[in-house]
């Protein structure tokens, strides 16, 4: 039986790969250390699960609308209007499993075969494989590490042509932790606008900056530049609910109608339990975020402070989201790895530390390490970083 070429044209996500070795190798009774997951370390604050179990208990298990139950739809375009000065409709709001799933619904509703949508590097491993999923061509630029990794539109611009339907920004940023100002996200907003580029503004890191760095809702900047944005997002990063798979778009109505049809043929509506606990989780106080952003916080300066001491490797001070993405070309090349995936896989054998490379990205030469996990795994675990890497060069 062959399979589709759509398929075959598709390659599996690295960063879930590596998660799930680390756990096999974990289950196995080997201590492995991860750094690869996106996910945060803390538990689903509690009046989410409370509201979860209601749900359960008042028999709230049933199908719901494709386009997800009408308070989540108000409760998201409450949070849009009050968090991020974004007037939706419900009715310009769908649910979806999670963010990734709303990103697969719109590059399906709008991108035909031999579009172009332009994909800033490094990137999240998924942007490329929807486009070509969906029959698009992806159009890579890159940021500069000099610039902290920040998307210009200088960078942009000389990528565009007649064929370009789709930019996907995202700020704050994974893998980098870049977070784009919003005077150079008015500049890409109005240059797209003029031209009716789309924008795919990916904002599942909203929540978490630092050092007096705000983010910027894309479609918050002017009317003109909202009309040509799809604001994705998620529940994940903010409440802890990477399992929960709740995630939404917001914009123009007819693209929202598209994703919503997508929906009532796909998967027909997002888990009718986790839809309660979303809304709980949108309209309840978030003070528990100080503490986790304070946490984030502490373990970034200590992981970045770090992996600038291991020799060979050299590390910016990420922004937002909790990555650290540092350049690790002089260790390759010193430690005569042939890419950053054989070094990759040195630290998963030798030191017991999982780490994405960072070709997986687009941006050879450099790792992904999530500061997500505790304290006390990244002071072991780049304890066991730094000894490997001094072993192999001194061998």
């Amino acid at each position: 039986m062959e399979l589709s070429k759509r398929v075959l044209n598709m390659s599996p996500s690295p960063t879930m790969a590596i998660t799930s070795k680390a756990k096999e190798l974990r289950a196995k009774g080997i201590d492995v250390i991860g750094f690869g997951a996106g996910e945060p370390d803390f538990d689903t604050p509690e009046h989410v699960k409370e509201a979860a179990k209601e749900a359960i208990d008042m028999g709230f298990t049933k199908y719901t609308p494709p386009a997800g139950i009408p308070e989540l739809r108000e409760a998201v375009a409450y949070k849009l209007k009050n968090e991020n000065n974004i007037d939706y409709e419900p009715e310009q709001i769908v649910i979806t499993d999670g963010a990734k799933q709303a990103l697969f619904n719109l590059m399906l509703s709008v991108i035909e075969e031999g579009d172009e949508v332009i994909i800033p590097k490094p990137y999240w491993v998924t942007y490329p494989e929807q486009v070509k999923f969906a029959g698009g061509k992806p159009v890579f630029v890159e940021t500069k590490e000099v610039k902290n990794f920040t998307l210009t539109l200088e960078d942009i611009e000389p990528a565009v042509t007649s064929k370009t339907k789709l930019i996907i920004i995202c700020t704050p940023h994974n893998p980098t932790g870049a977070v784009i100002p919003k005077e150079e996200l008015e500049r890409i907003g109005k240059f797209c606008a003029e031209r009716g580029i789309l924008i795919a503004s990916d904002e599942c890191y909203e929540k978490l900056t630092y050092d007096g760095f705000k983010h910027t809702s894309t479609a918050s900047i002017s009317e003109e530049i909202k009309e040509v944005t799809v604001t994705i997002n998620a529940l994940s990063k903010t409440f802890a609910m990477t399992g929960w798979r709740v995630g939404y778009a917001a914009g123009p109505k007819e693209i929202i109608d598209a994703m919503i049809k997508i929906n009532s043929q796909s998967i027909s509506n997002v888990n009718s339990i986790a839809q309660k606990a979303a809304v709980a989780a949108l309209v309840k106080p978030k003070d528990f975020l100080n503490d986790w952003i304070k946490a984030y916080d502490e373990r970034r300066r200590y992981m970045v402070e770090k992996l600038n001491k291991i020799p060979g490797v050299s590390c910016l001070m990420p922004k937002g989201a909790f990555y650290a993405f540092p350049n690790v070309k002089e260790l390759i090349e010193k430690g005569r790895f042939k890419d950053d995936f054989d070094l990759a896989e040195y630290l998963l054998e030798e030191a017991k530390i999982a780490v994405v490379p960072g070709t997986a990205f687009g941006s050879p030469g450099y790792l992904r390490l999530s500061y997500a996990t505790s304290m006390e795994n990244i002071v072991e675990g780049l304890e066991r970083f730094k000894k490997a890497v001094i072993e192999r060069l001194n061998g």
